[in-house]
Parts: C-alpha cells; sequence; structure tokens
C-alpha cells in the first residue's frame, strides 16, 4: 500500500476537488484585489488621452488581468495548499488518513496531481494568452493608451548602439528598410562615452545609410542650449534595418517558439543571448513552480492541531514557498548578468526547493 500513491480513487478525488476549489477561490480573490489596486494608479492616464473612457478601461482590465493570473497563480496553489491541509488536520482528517496507513506522499499525491494539471494549464495559457496581451498592452502604453497602429511588428521602448551614439525609440514599427522609429532621441557622444548633443524627434526613417530626423530638436550640452534644426539631420549612419529588427526581443511577449527563432537570429547576428535563453527555459520551469508548491506547503499538513503548532507550521509552508519565489527571481537576474548559465539560472531554484521540501515532508512526517 506505502508504494501506491493514490490507494483510493473517492479519496483522490475528495482532496483534488477540496484543492482546487481554493486554488480558484484564492486566484480570484488575488486578482481582483490587484486589479483593483492597479486600476487605481492608471485610470487616470487611460482616461487622459482624449476620447478614451469606460471601454477602454474594460480593454485594459482585459489585458491586465491574464498577466496577473500568470504571475499569481503559483501564489494561489501555495496558498491553496496551505488552507486545504490546515483545514484537514485541524478537522482530524488527516489523522484518521493516516490512521488507514497512508504515508504523508499518498495524502499528498493528490494535490501534486492536480498542481500537475494546474501547471500545464498555466503554461498553455502563457503561450496562448498571456503572450498576447502583453504584447497588445506594450504596445498601446508607448502610444499612452491612444490609438495603435495597426502593424503586428510593433516593438516597444528601444535603444541601440551605433558606434559611440545611442538611438533610442518609444516605438518600432514596420521591417526592413520601411522600418520607422518613432519617440525618437539620439545621443552623439564622444569616445569617452560623454554626451555632446541630444536630439528628439518624432519619427525617424532609413535614409540608406543613416536615419533621418524630421526638424529634430537639439539640445548643445557644453552650452547647455536648446534650439530647433533647420531641415531633417541623418543620425547613427552604422545602424541598419536588420539591426534595429533584432536590437529588441521581449520574451514576455514571445511563444516559446517565436522566441527560439529570436534567439537563433541574434546568434547568427553575434549578439548576446543569455538572457534570453534564460527566459526561454523559464517559461517552462515557471509554470512548474505550481507542481513544488504542494510540496512545499506540506508542513501545514501535518503534526497535531491540537498541541499549537499549526500556526506556526502555516508560517513555514508560506515561508519556504516565497524562499523559492525569492532565490527563482535572484537566480534569473544572475543569469541575465550572466553570473549563471540560462539552464542553471531557470532550473537550479526548482530543483534545490524540490530537495527542500522532501527532506523537510521526510525529517517530520516519514
Amino acid at each position: 500500500m506505502l508504494l501506491d500513491f493514490f490507494p483510493s480513487r473517492t479519496l483522490t478525488w475528495y482532496l483534488a476537488k477540496i484543492f482546487i476549489s481554493r486554488i480558484l477561490a484564492v486566484l480570484v480573490m488575488l486578482v481582483l484585489v490587484l486589479m483593483m489596486l492597479d486600476l487605481l494608479s492608471t485610470t487616470g492616464k487611460i482616461l487622459a488621452y482624449p476620447g478614451n473612457g469606460e471601454a477602454e478601461l474594460l480593454r485594459y482590465v482585459s489585458l491586465r488581468v491574464p498577466q496577473l493570473i500568470a504571475r499569481f497563480l503559483p501564489y494561489s496553489v501555495l496558498l491553496a495548499t496551505i488552507i486545504s491541509l490546515a483545514t484537514l488536520n485541524q478537522n482530524s482528517e488527516v489523522v484518521a488518513m493516516k490512521a488507514a496507513g497512508l504515508s504523508a506522499h499518498q495524502i499528498l499525491a493528490p494535490l501534486l496531481l492536480t498542481a500537475g494539471v494546474v501547471a500545464a494549464s498555466s503554461f498553455a495559457f502563457n503561450e496562448g494568452v498571456v503572450t498576447r496581451a502583453t504584447a497588445v498592452l506594450k504596445a498601446w502604453e508607448s502610444v499612452e493608451y491612444g490609438p495603435v497602429p495597426e502593424d503586428s511588428a510593433t516593438r516597444t521602448n528601444v535603444y541601440y548602439t551605433a558606434g559611440d551614439d545611442i538611438l533610442a525609440a518609444t516605438r518600432v514599427t514596420g521591417e526592413g528598410p520601411g522600418t520607422v522609429l518613432h519617440g525618437v532621441t539620439f545621443y552623439d557622444r564622444d569616445a569617452r562615452g560623454m554626451i555632446l548633443r541630444q536630439l528628439r524627434g518624432d519619427t525617424a526613417t532609413w535614409a540608406d545609410p543613416g536615419w533621418t530626423l524630421e526638424a529634430p530638436r537639439i539640445f548643445e550640452v557644453r552650452s547647455a542650449t536648446a534650439q530647433e534644426a533647420a531641415g531633417p539631420v541623418v543620425v547613427a549612419p552604422e545602424l541598419t534595418p536588420a539591426q534595429v529588427s533584432l536590437g529588441r526581443v521581449d520574451p514576455d511577449a514571445q511563444t516559446l517558439g517565436e522566441l527560439s527563432r529570436s534567439i537563433e537570429a541574434l546568434d547568427a547576428a553575434g549578439r548576446q543571448t543569455a538572457e534570453l535563453k534564460g527566459k526561454w527555459w523559464h517559461k517552462i520551469s515557471g509554470p512548474l513552480s505550481a507542481l513544488l508548491m504542494p510540496l512545499l506547503g506540506a508542513v501545514a499538513g501535518f503534526g497535531l492541531a491540537r498541541s499549537g503548532h499549526l500556526f506556526a507550521r502555516a508560517v513555514i509552508g508560506m515561508a519556504l514557498g516565497f524562499a523559492y519565489f525569492v532565490v527563482d527571481n535572484a537566480a534569473l537576474a544572475m543569469g541575465s548578468f550572466g553570473g549563471y548559465p540560462p539552464l542553471l539560472a531557470a532550473w537550479a531554484p526548482f530543483l534545490l526547493f524540490v530537495l527542500v521540501g522532501e527532506t523537510v515532508l521526510i525529517r517530520t512526517e516519514e
């Protein structure tokens, strides 16, 4: 019986039903609260654009909610684990299951199975919904919640190096020679990296070579004077449309397949892709964190409820879960800076806390 992780079909269904209902309840509560707080800080910006109203607010909610669901689903699984197991323990149901011969792993098995289904659903949701919502929302934010041009190649908040100089844009549309940069800022720098002058323009188009700014506003740093150019100014002759197309890849707005192709193109161009490779692996390990949460929160479900340690165990389970998220974000950041290999940055926290969770469970319950 100890080797059979699902000895009772009725018990498996009972525990899975309790667990999934609490996951949904916690997730809905978190998303509603966080969405209301988000609207408090964003509504003014959305309504500041002329013509925006309730429809635009609803559109923002429809784009923001998928991001909140993807981000806080693992937290919901953690809290649902603690709530479910603490309730079962308090009602002596865990004691009854252990008296019937079930081990701690057998009690957790239905929760792990449910968490696995949640992780798979989270991955599919991220790939099919969240990436598209993120791309649309970022494009909308870049035009300050105004009309977004109908361009599938729109990219936002980009910057490029052209020799010693820097060219930044709030939005890029088009491909190849038809590429257009919007909200352009060009920094003319010397060999030491000191800014000599700054040029700002509404748009920049490909001039073959360079990029044409129509009547830009020029600020001379040394004299601290500003003026408008009498005509077009060509900047960044070293920067080509091909480099622009590869200059900014947003992993949050691309599916796993799209990100794979972007990484291949950047590798072929000799660009650094360690950060993107880390994000590629994290698109898999991130949703799988839901599978880890029942193991980390399991400490809340065992021990005698009447001993007075139930609250302390719940706190320990919550601390283990939140420690995982802290370490996971830290490892991903280290991978972005080249401190860890991308594969290690994405998977090391997951494997580490699998061992931690198993150690705590075995030493305290098995």
